[in-house]
C-alpha cells in the first residue's frame, strides 16, 4: 500500500498501513448517506452500518488493489459495495433467523420493523450497485458480472443453510459446500475485485479469488470453534450459543458422524430436550466433543483451508513489499480470537 511522492526527479513508495486504509474506508461509509427521505427507509441503513464489524472484506478489497496501483483510492467506493451488500444480507438474514440482536445492539427488525428491514435491505444492495459503478468502464462488465454470481451464490448458500435447519443427516462436505457459499464467495470476491481494479492479470485475480474462499472457510470453522471453546471476554459474544440453539456447525455434525453408544445416546437427549439448564447443556455437549476429538479435528480443518489460503496468496505475482502487509494482516486475522 504506498502513495505517490516525488523526491529527485523518482517516484518513493511511502508505506500506507491496513489502519490508514480501514480509516480511510471508515470515513467514505460515514460519509455516505445512502438517501434521506423517508426517513424510515434510509435510518436503518445508516443504524445497522454504523454498528461497525470488522469491515475485512473492503478493506482486503482495497489491500489487494494496492498490490498493483498506487491509486488505492480508486477502490474505496466499490470497497465500501462490498461492505453494503454484507451488511444487506445481514439485514434479511437476522429476519430470517429471528435474531434479537446484531453486535450487541437490537437488530433492525426488531428496531423497526420486519417490512422496514426488507426494504431498507432492497435499498442497500442498489446502493451497493451505485458504488461499483465507480469502477472503470473498461473493468466495470467483468466487475458485475462476478458481483452478480457471487450474490446469487450467498443467496444460494443461505437457502441451504436454512434447509439444513430441518435436517440432522447434514455432511460435512455439505456443510462446507454451504459456508463456501454463504460467507467465503464473499471474501474471494472481495480481493478478487480489488486485483481487477489495481491492474492484475487473470491468474492473478483468480487466485486472490480462490485465496479469499479458503481463508474464508477457515474463518467461518474457526468461528464454529470459538463459539465453543473460546474466551467470552475476547469472543464479544455468548460462547455455546450454538450448542444452546441446536445450530448445525462443523462440530456438531462432526460429533453426530462420529458419536456411537453413550456418547450417541447423551448427545440425541441434549439435541431433543425442549427444557434444560443453558450452562449445563453447553457443559455437556462440550464434553462429548472432547470425548470424540472433535477440537483437535476441527483445528486440523481450519489449519489446512488457512494454509491453502496462503498458498494461493504466495503464488500471486507481485512486488514482495507490496504483498508484505496484506499476508501480515491476513496473518492477524488467522489468530484472533474473537
Amino acid at each position: 500500500m504506498y502513495l505517490n511522492s516525488v523526491e529527485k526527479g523518482r517516484n518513493i513508495p511511502i508505506m500506507t498501513t491496513p489502519d490508514q486504509l480501514l480509516q480511510a474506508l471508515q470515513n467514505e461509509i460515514e460519509k455516505n448517506t445512502y438517501g434521506e427521505t423517508p426517513v424510515e427507509l434510509y435510518e436503518p441503513i445508516r443504524y445497522i452500518m454504523s454498528l461497525g464489524g470488522k469491515r475485512f472484506r473492503p478493506l482486503m478489497t482495497l489491500m489487494a488493489a494496492s498490490l498493483y496501483t498506487d491509486d488505492w483510492q480508486k477502490a474505496l467506493k466499490p470497497a465500501q459495495a462490498v461492505e453494503a451488500f454484507h451488511n444487506f444480507t445481514l439485514m434479511h438474514d437476522d429476519i430470517m433467523d429471528c435474531a434479537p440482536l446484531r453486535r450487541g445492539r437490537l437488530t433492525v427488525h426488531e428496531k423497526w420493523n420486519a417490512n422496514i428491514a426488507i426494504l431498507s435491505g432492497d435499498v442497500m444492495l442498489v446502493r451497493a450497485y451505485d458504488l461499483l459503478l465507480d469502477v472503470e468502464s473498461d473493468r466495470i462488465k467483468r466487475v458485475l458480472t462476478r458481483f452478480n454470481q457471487t450474490a446469487a451464490e450467498v443467496c444460494e448458500g443461505q437457502q441451504w443453510d436454512m434447509n439444513f435447519e430441518t435436517r440432522w443427516d447434514v455432511t460435512e462436505a455439505e456443510y462446507l459446500h454451504m459456508i463456501r457459499l454463504k460467507t467465503s464467495v464473499l471474501l474471494g470476491f472481495a480481493l478478487e475485485m480489488g486485483g481487477i481494479i489495481g491492474g492484475a492479470d487473470e491468474q492473478a485475480c483468480s487466485l486472490l479469488y480462490e485465496a479469499g474462499v479458503s481463508m474464508g472457510i477457515g474463518f467461518q470453522l474457526k468461528d464454529d470453534l470459538l463459539d465453543v471453546y473460546g474466551d467470552p471476554a475476547k469472543f464479544g459474544k455468548q460462547v455455546g450459543g450454538d450448542i444452546i440453539a441446536n445450530k448445525k456447525t462443523f462440530l456438531l455434525i462432526e460429533a453426530l458422524e462420529r458419536a456411537k453408544g453413550s456418547a450417541k445416546a447423551e448427545l440425541d437427549r441434549w439435541l431433543a430436550a425442549e427444557h434444560f439448564d443453558s450452562k449445563e447443556k453447553v457443559a455437556a455437549v462440550t464434553r462429548i466433543y472432547d470425548t470424540l476429538g472433535i477440537r483437535k479435528f476441527t483445528e486440523q480443518k481450519i489449519a489446512e483451508y488457512f494454509d491453502k489460503g496462503f498458498e494461493y496468496l504466495e503464488q500471486v505475482t507481485a512486488d514482495p513489499t507490496r504483498k508484505a502487509p496484506l499476508m501480515g494482516f491476513v496473518h492477524q486475522l488467522v489468530e484472533r480470537e474473537a
